[in-house]
């Protein structure tokens, strides 16, 4: 038998991505770099995109600042888009401060309360103890 006699432009039109003799696969080698590179690049974003609701929120220093990042935390863990969503309202809207206007109301209202009670609490005493004038002395001799 005699041996295959190659064609001879046979070896010039191999593509570089064939795997050569010496098992170097420059295709392989580049789809590996190019898969860890994009894994990392979709992480990236990912973990970018469910911190928004946390960077609004901290950025108007938020009220409730803690509530967006356990709803953000909840959406990055459970994969649910509501509570991305519910925390991205949140971040978004100031909701109205009820409480400040009220406690102020009720420190006023305490502090005129605890004025009133004090001249109430004296003339109280006066009124349970009568004074009874004491008789002057005179002479009559």
């Amino acid at each position: 038998m005699e041996p295959a006699t190659l064609h001879p432009m046979a070896t010039g039109h191999i593509p570089k991505y064939v795997a050569a003799a010496d098992g170097s696969d420059y295709l392989f080698t580049f789809m590996v770099i190019f898969t860890v590179g994009v894994v990392i690049l979709i992480g990236v974003a990912y973990f970018t995109l469910h911190a928004i609701p946390e960077k609004l929120a901290h950025k108007s220093n938020h009220p409730q600042f803690q509530l967006v990042g356990i709803l953000s935390l909840l959406a990055l863990f459970t994969h649910n888009g509501l509570f991305w969503v519910a925390a991205i309202l949140v971040a978004g809207f100031q909701f109205p401060d009820f409480s400040s206007p009220l406690r102020a109301i009720a420190d006023a209202i305490d502090r005129n309360g605890s004025r009133d009670a004090a001249p109430n609490a004296q003339t109280s005493q006066n009124s349970e103890t009568p004074v009874t004038p004491t008789p002057k002395e005179t002479s009559d001799a």
